[in-house]
Parts: structure tokens; sequence; C-alpha cells
């Protein structure tokens, strides 16, 4: 046998892997990875525990007409525990005695990295030892963060934001109208969302609005820089009672009063 031959024998087989998250790109892409008979041999689900009850629904309805396995992963211990008891090493000598690792915010998204991409690596870590492994990541090609490691199929089919969510509901799938009340529909707890989304979660998902209470009373930092989520529940209340008074929900007078109700001075 030649060199080069022993070195095509010795190489690993590839395995493909779609990252699916269940929202409107990553749906599009293994949508189309499978009509257009791309190679495809896994679709990983990783769920973070904090998914809305419809994106479950839609994950399932989505697994059933598909002709590749979906796996399921999750982290064992889960977001309360790395939230509310879960004691890291801190860097910060005034945070050293605080317990849980409480919100996210946008320079730590410990949620994401814990939850989600800990998870799906360390599934993939084990598929290496027999496999190459080819990743399928569902960025659109309207998105600017990318890998080079990974593969882009949206980005090479020059498939938008909005390209994608058409193209799931022409292939029914509409998550229930999630979409229909948030421009994203990632885990409903985000502090990152903006204040229109954290309104429909209140008003369309009570009992989840009702957690976040729960967890507030519970943890050290403060849900989002501006307003706690007892802040967020006094504005909207404040919003609700203006809007049946026929006033607006801006300008000054309305920022005035509400600093009164949230007992902020200055």
């Amino acid at each position: 046998m030649q060199k080069g031959q022993m070195h095509r024998a010795d190489r690993k087989e590839k395995l493909y892997v779609a990252s699916l998250s269940g929202g409107k790109d990553s749906t599009a892409m293994v949508l189309r990875l499978i009509e257009e008979k791309w190679p495809l041999d896994l679709i990983l689900f990783c769920d973070t525990g904090l998914e809305f009850p419809g994106m479950y629904e839609h994950v399932k309805k989505l697994e059933e007409s598909l002709t590749v396995p979906v796996v399921w992963l999750k982290n064992e211990k889960g977001f309360e525990y790395y939230f509310l008891h879960y004691m890291p090493d801190r860097k910060n000598p005034a945070l050293k005695d605080k317990v849980g690792m409480s919100w996210a915010g946008p320079r730590n998204r410990w949620c994401t990295s814990t939850l989600k991409v800990r998870v799906i690596d360390k599934y993939l870590k084990g598929l290496k030892k027999d496999y190459e492994i080819v990743q399928y990541v569902g960025i659109a090609a309207d998105e600017p963060q990318r890998i080079k490691e990974f593969r882009y199929p949206l980005v090479d089919w020059g498939m938008t934001e909005k390209d994608c969510l058409e193209y799931c509901y022409s292939r029914g799938y509409d998550w229930n109208g999630l979409y229909e009340l948030f421009s994203r529909v990632s885990c409903w707890c985000c502090p990152l969302q903006g204040l229109a989304e954290l309104r429909s979660l209140r008003s369309h998902f009570p009992e989840l609005w009702n957690q976040l209470l729960v967890w507030e009373s519970k943890t050290w930092r403060t849900f989002r820089k501006d307003f706690s989520v007892d802040e967020l529940e006094i504005r909207f209340r404040f919003e609700e009672e203006r809007i049946q008074e026929g006033e607006r929900i801006r300008g000054k007078e309305f920022s005035q009063e509400l600093k009164k109700r949230l007992g902020r001075h200055g």
C-alpha cells in the first residue's frame, strides 16, 4: 500500500451534525438541509429548561416530521442550581460571598455557555473520538457573528432572518404564535429582552412572569441594570393605568410619576 493510500485509510469518517435551537433560523436550516439532501446524520437540541411551552411543542412536532434523528441534550443540574446555589471562584472581592450566578448580563451570559455550549461541546467531544465532525449552525445571512470551524448553510443560501421565518411558516411551523409576540424566542427569562417583549411575557405568560418575581426575591443581582423585576411590575401596572385613562406612557410627565412610584429621587 502506498503512503497516500495509508493516509486516506486512517482518515476518520465524517459525521454531519446540525445544531437546533428550535428558533426560526435553525429550524429553516434543518428543513432545507433535508429537503435539498445535504449530508446530515444527527440533529442536536439542547434543552435549557427555560424554553417557552410552545417551543417544546414545536421541537416535538418537527422531530416527528424529520427523517434524521434528533438528540435531546440537557445540563444535569439545571438553571436553578447555577442561578441560586453554585459558588464560582470570583475575581471580584466584592462578590466573593455572593451565592449563585444570579441574572446573566451582556458581558456575562453564563447561562448560554453553561446550559447550552458546554453541554453540546461535551457531547461532540465523545463523537470526535470516532468521527470528523462537520457542524451546521443556523446563523442567518444578515447576522454578523460566525466562527471558522462551523458551516453556515443559511449564509450559503443567502437566507435572512425574515426569509427563515417565512420559510418555516410556509412549511406549517408557527410556534403557536410565539413570533407574533416576540422578536426572538430564546429563554423566556432572559434579562437581555427589551421592554416590549417583557410586557408580552407578563401579559401572555403570567405564570412565567410570576416565576421571575419568585427568583428575583431569592437572588442578589438586579434583573436589568435599569429595573428589577419588581420595578418592572410597578412600571407595567402604571402603564396599564395610564392607558385606561387615555394618557401617554411616554414623555416627561410619565417619567416623573414613574420615578415617584419606584421611590427614585433626583
